[in-house]
């Protein structure tokens, strides 16, 4: 298929009636807006566009919802703002996966942690690996803690064949220092020492599906944007919507022919590639 370079989205906003939007690396770099989001999120509103923020982060919506007015964007400027958390939350009280109730879960996350996750289904946070019954994997501390810190805490738990669910599938994660590795990765970990995961979140259809029934849109009528070709557009491929894929985030710094053979590596491309979230 062919990749259409373009300036901005004023060109092509007529054809969708729904933007699902990636929050990093689309709207911010982890501490600040790029510049023009507040522009263009507010004339894709004018136009009538619905715009649904689609994330991974094992937090739910609300809570991000908070974080991201803090540095610059109101809720009046989005429609619905959907997390990973939040699919997997809505999976497990539909007994998609097993949670039940007084189930000892041993928690990774970013370091803000995750009660309303847990007191939603009724989940008992465990300090004590050897007492985990359920491993979350919510959040990466990839700033401050090696892959072999990682392995060390898993290890235990994979021996004992505890499931996990991970409700963060990016393997990298932007940080004020820069990147480092994210919750998918530490899934990976788990894997590689023989743990069973599940994982939640894009470019898995689980979320695409809630975030649809959600928003009530047909896939079709839905353009991605994201910053991520692993999971933002593979993801919309799977889903059935186009994708634009920003040259802000994770990918800022790599030139044109790496850009391509991520494309080869993961065997999709983008319908759309543009310098960043531009009206």
């Amino acid at each position: 298929m062919t990749v259409t370079d373009i300036s901005g989205l004023a060109g092509i906003a007529h054809r969708y009636d729904s933007f699902f939007l990636d929050q990093y690396g689309v709207l911010h770099n982890g501490k600040v807006l790029y510049p023009s989001v507040v522009e263009t999120l507010t004339k894709l509103k004018a136009a009538g566009r619905q715009i649904v923020l689609l994330s991974n982060s094992g937090q739910s919506g609300a809570f991000n919802a908070r974080r991201l007015a803090a540095i610059g964007v109101p809720e009046t400027l989005y429609d619905l703002f959907i997390t990973s958390g939040d699919t997997a939350l809505a999976l497990a009280q539909e007994k998609r996966f097993a949670a039940a109730p007084g189930t000892h879960c041993f928690i990774i996350d970013s370091g803000s942690g995750h009660p309303g996750f847990c007191d939603a289904l009724g989940l008992l946070p465990e300090a004590d690996p050897a007492r985990a019954e359920l491993l979350l994997i919510a959040g990466s501390r990839g700033g401050t803690m090696t892959e072999a810190d990682y392995a060390a805490i898993l290890a235990p738990l994979a021996e004992r064949a505890v499931n996990a669910v991970c409700t963060n599938p990016d393997k990298h994660m932007l940080t004020a220092g820069g990147t480092a590795f994210g919750a998918g990765r530490i899934a990976e970990i788990y894997q590689d020492l023989g743990g069973k995961v599940l994982w939640i979140g894009k470019p898995y259809p689980a979320m695409y599906d809630y975030a649809a029934r959600r928003a009530d849109v047909r896939p079709d009528r839905v353009l991605c944007v994201g910053d991520s070709i692993e999971h933002d557009i593979a993801g919309a491929r799977n889903f059935g919507a186009d994708s634009a894929l920003v040259r802000t985030g994770i990918l800022d710094t790599i030139t044109d022919g790496e850009r391509a053979g991520l494309y080869e590596r993961y065997g999709v491309r983008p319908d759309f590639v543009l310098p960043g979230l531009i009206w």
